[in-house]
């Protein structure tokens, strides 16, 4: 293909011949990215159905959740199984993009089943996390049965990742731009921009055509910005970044922990679902189980307990360092959320303005992305509150430091030093 393709662009009289050439190129990153948009994004539509329903099975069912246990010996057993006891979750496909690592197709359905396991009988997880998974490990499949070579697949990883992530959560603008951001902090493959733009869309009008509806939060409480106002943001933003940190080294100390004293993942993922049963009847609520949209509404519409933030924190990480499988993301949402809710009107700014702020804050704190968060508070909430937005990521962002959910991330340049290069891995 590529010695023909010279060929023929050869042929073409010297001034048209970039022309021709860019066209050569948007034609064929449209076809294929069209392609892994309507795969990935399909899949991400499907995932997005089946997990509404089984989240609404769980809440009809309470007892459901004396199962989490024997729900984790399944999940274990499926992924040693299929020869993935290793899986390193979200980490996998970002080895896979930065090592040119093939990833096994087989994480797609695995992943798909676990997590729907893990949220039907009570886990506390998210779904994003999910969803890149899916689409990376469905884009990666692609390029492979096309025969692209290695630095092409990543493209086709990116891409999956942006048609899933839209797909679930419905934030093409913010899936488009994540995937090229999180991989390599400070870095961006801008030669993915196009392929990534357009399955991330494609993903969003399929989320349209079979009614996922996308997660919009309204609120109108917004005060004037001023100096007063900025300077209370600022603050609360450096306590965004603080809760980033705590829920980062929460997660990780936990797998540790569990790996240190439970060495055998049978025994670990047991352990982990009586310790998640205990929590709920031990603060006799279950707020904290699944992934909480409920309680992250909430914060728009009223109050919510001053301590929401950090259960969610236990109960995200008692699930996921047993081996349970979902997202980091959506916990992420809830604890900025709950935790703005709570602490905006100690410093006189509006619960649900801090609530939004939280919730992009935090999530930029542990994912090391801002500019993916800058879109997403356009998406999740308006322009209306904009200065406060971009305050707190750019706060967050730095005062958060090098902590992050994913080891396999590289950080290339310095947050504190211009033109620093460092390339090291978060915390």
């Amino acid at each position: 293909m590529s010695n023909r393709y010279d060929e023929l662009i050869k042929k073409i009289p010297g001034p048209l011949r970039p022309s021709v050439r860019n066209f050569y190129h948007l034609a064929r990153k449209l076809f294929f990215s069209i392609i892994v948009g309507l795969c990935a994004g399909g899949t991400g539509v499907l995932f997005y159905h089946c997990m509404s329903f089984v989240t609404n099975t769980r809440m009809n069912n309470p007892w459901l959740l004396f199962l989490l246990p024997l729900g984790g010996l399944l999940i274990i057993f499926l992924y040693r199984a299929a020869g993935e006891g290793d899986n390193k979750g979200t980490n996998l496909i970002l080895i896979g993009i930065h090592e040119n690592k093939p990833i096994s197709i087989k994480v797609a359905p695995l992943i798909f089943i676990s997590t729907l396991i893990t949220h039907l009988l009570g886990g506390s997880a998210g779904r994003e996390g999910a969803a890149l998974q899916l689409g990376g490990s469905i884009g990666d499949y692609i390029g492979e049965r096309f025969h692209f070579n290695d630095q092409a697949r990543k493209t086709f990883i990116m891409c999956g990742m942006s048609a899933c992530f839209s797909a679930v959560f419905g934030t093409p603008l913010a899936a488009a731009i994540f995937s090229m951001e999180v991989v390599s902090v400070g870095i961006m493959n801008y030669s993915a921009l196009v392929p990534c733009v357009v399955s991330s869309f494609v993903a969003s009008l399929l989320t349209e055509a079979f009614h996922a509806p996308a997660e919009h939060y309204i609120f109108t409480q917004i005060p004037h910005f001023s100096v007063v106002p900025g300077l209370r943001i600022l603050i609360v933003a450096i306590l965004f970044a603080g809760v980033s940190v705590l829920f980062c080294f929460a997660l990780h100390s936990s797998e540790k922990l569990y790996h240190r004293y439970f060495q055998n993942p049978y025994l670990r993922v047991v352990v982990g679902g009586l310790l998640v049963i205990a929590m709920v009847y031990l603060f006799r609520t279950r707020d904290y189980i699944g992934a909480g949209i409920p309680m992250i509404e909430q914060c728009f519409a009223g109050s919510v307990p001053w301590y929401a933030f950090l259960l969610k924190i236990l109960f995200t990480a008692v699930t996921l360092g047993a081996g349970y499988k979902g997202g980091e993301i959506v916990p992420s949402f809830f604890i900025g959320a709950t935790f703005g809710c709570f602490i905006g009107p100690v410093f006189g700014l509006p619960a649900p303005l801090c609530a939004a702020c939280g919730m992009v804050g935090v999530f930029c704190g542990v994912t090391n992305c801002p500019i993916t968060s800058i879109m997403m508070a356009f998406e999740l909430f308006g322009i209306d509150a904009l200065p406060y937005y971009i305050i707190t990521i750019a706060v967050s962002y730095l005062m958060s430091g090098y902590y992050g959910l994913y080891n396999s991330q590289k950080i290339v340049y310095s947050k504190y030093l211009p033109s620093s290069v460092i390339n090291r891995h978060p915390r």
